[in-house]
């Protein structure tokens, strides 16, 4: 069985949902206005500029997770949900999904973005597997640090190949959808990558190799 993996934010999403999140922590006045958003749009533009020291930002972005009880977190999401994330899930992405679906193929969402805040979005997506950077928890909370290796560039294909290893599932004509150059690790290893609504610097190299060029975007 084929596997038709994609990627999530700005791919499946018209957004970032890790971006959102920060943003609605802020407009919950949950966290400092002026130093969050200064770190949170420091970390994107270096996310976007391939160079986001991985460690760093996680200790920004998990940190808000170690502060807030569970419960509340859970309430939060769900507002989260309603108000920032179900407005851009791309239907032509969810269409894709049910197209690999009906051919055969199983469908997984792998990302960076913790897996707080892409579990339910990944349901949502109808999609029940999920490899995404964890968030260490302790007694039933979190932590603020990271558990294992973060879902990011090269570790995006070592967490893939630990859930290989679980799923008896290959990587034989496996299919993966980014937006990002910050994927081209997975994208170079899949038998058929595909470049989704691209950033500059993957649209080019895509060009350059004759992959695909597609746009989940209404």
């Amino acid at each position: 069985m084929p596997l038709a993996l994609f990627d999530l934010d700005n791919t499946l999403l018209a957004g970032d949902s890790d971006y959102l999140w920060g943003c609605f922590l802020v407009g919950k006045g949950l966290v400092d206005r002026q130093l969050y958003e200064q770190a949170n749009d420091r970390f994107y533009r270096e996310y976007a500029e391939g160079r986001l020291d991985i460690h760093e930002f996680l200790n920004f972005a998990l940190q808000p997770l170690a502060e807030i009880d569970t419960e509340t977190l859970r309430s939060l999401h769900r507002e989260f949900m309603e108000t920032s994330i179900h407005p851009i899930m791309n239907a032509a992405g969810r269409e894709r999904i049910d197209q690999h679906r009906r051919r055969g193929d199983h469908p997984v969402i792998i990302t960076a973005t913790n897996s707080f805040v892409t579990g339910p979005i990944a349901e949502a997506f109808g999609v029940p597997d999920l490899i995404a950077t964890e968030p260490e928890r302790i007694g039933g909370r979190y932590t603020g640090r990271v558990a294992g290796t973060p879902c990011f560039q090269h570790g995006k294909i070592e967490r893939l190949h630990a859930w290989l290893q679980t799923s008896g599932l290959d990587m034989e004509q496996s299919w993966f959808f980014s937006d990002s150059h910050n994927d081209l690790p997975l994208l170079q290893a899949v038998s058929h990558p595909v470049a989704v609504d691209p950033d500059p610097q993957l649209r080019e190299i895509a060009e350059q190799r004759g992959w695909q060029i597609t746009s989940f975007r209404e």
